[in-house]
């Protein structure tokens, strides 16, 4: 990492690794999600969209149709990131899956492939599929975590304990398949404490990124009826700014920064208002960290897990 760099974002890593930046194609794989068809519950996470946080997804066509729309209409030279976005792209039959990320690796262009999931939805079949893709391209899972607390992961309906996602992380390394991690900062009932419990967690696993976001309250979810009814306030700026700095300081300086705040679309936005401005939630986070004269991993410390 550059001695400049507060964090390690992933803009760097892919100079590093491709010489170039990389675009990201976010794709609409077609799944559902065992936390809405009822095999591990309904409504999805509270802060949960109908779209399983794909608002932002142009989801026209087939998935090949996706991808060469975000090709034909990118650099004729560009390299991209193939990313099954939104629900859980892992909950299908295993010919299913097959065939929806082959639509995806469509054109040498597509360089890497990233697959969000759940860990409820991670087995050694599941494992095998995507180890296999490691010849033709890079590729990654991301896992849900969002907090260490399982208290936490009731009242936000998540579905699944800590040790299920333990359980998915280990089989997936066991793979040898790099593992992006989601954290929210500002989950009903958690202070800055259960931020900093679930941070030095995860600072004792090998991981290969995380994502860091900033809950919001969107139209149409649980979480908005809650915000409504006066039973849960989102966190000031300056608390999340908090949250993810101490985050950003306790994790391995090796660990790829993928995001730092959450992106939910400007007309489904209840609160809170600062979410809308995304550079302005990065701009807060540095200036803190320059003002503290911090960065990433420097109160790293490793854990034997």
């Amino acid at each position: 990492m550059k001695k400049d760099r507060l964090y390690y974002n992933l803009s760097e890593y892919f100079r590093q690794k491709y010489g170039r930046r990389l675009g990201k194609i976010c794709i609409d794989g077609g799944f559902s999600c065992p936390n809405r068809d009822g095999k591990c519950g309904v409504g999805g996470c509270i802060y949960c969209g109908e779209r399983g946080a794909g608002e932002h997804i142009d989801a026209t066509g087939s998935i090949k149709e996706q991808v060469l729309s975000a090709l034909n209409s990118g650099k004729p030279d560009g390299r991209y990131v193939a990313y099954f976005q939104n629900f859980t792209n892992t909950y299908a039959p295993i010919n299913v899956l097959k065939e929806r990320y082959d639509a995806a690796l469509v054109d040498e262009r597509i360089v890497a492939l990233a697959i969000g999931t759940r860990p409820d939805c991670i087995d050694d079949e599941v494992c095998r599929l995507i180890a296999d893709y490691k010849e033709r391209c890079d590729v990654w899972v991301e896992l849900g975590l969002q907090t260490a607390n399982d208290k936490t992961a009731k009242i936000i309906n998540r579905g699944y304990t800590l040790s299920c996602f333990e359980n998915a992380l280990k089989m997936l390394q066991k793979y040898g398949i790099p593992v992006v991690v989601h954290l929210i900062v500002g989950l009903p009932g958690e202070s800055l404490d259960d931020v900093k419990q679930t941070a030095d967690y995860i600072s004792g696993l090998n991981i290969f990124g995380i994502k860091i976001h900033s809950i919001y309250v969107m139209r149409d979810t649980r979480l908005a009826e809650m915000y409504e009814a006066g039973e849960y306030e989102p966190p000031t700026l300056e608390e999340f700014v908090s949250g993810a700095t101490y985050i950003l300081t306790h994790i391995s300086p090796g660990t790829v920064v993928h995001r730092l705040t959450g992106d939910c679309p400007k007309d489904a936005l209840i609160a809170p208002e600062w979410n809308s401005d995304k550079h302005k939630v990065i701009a807060k986070i540095t200036e803190n960290m320059e003002r503290e004269g911090v960065k990433q991993g420097c109160f790293f410390s490793p854990k034997c897990k």
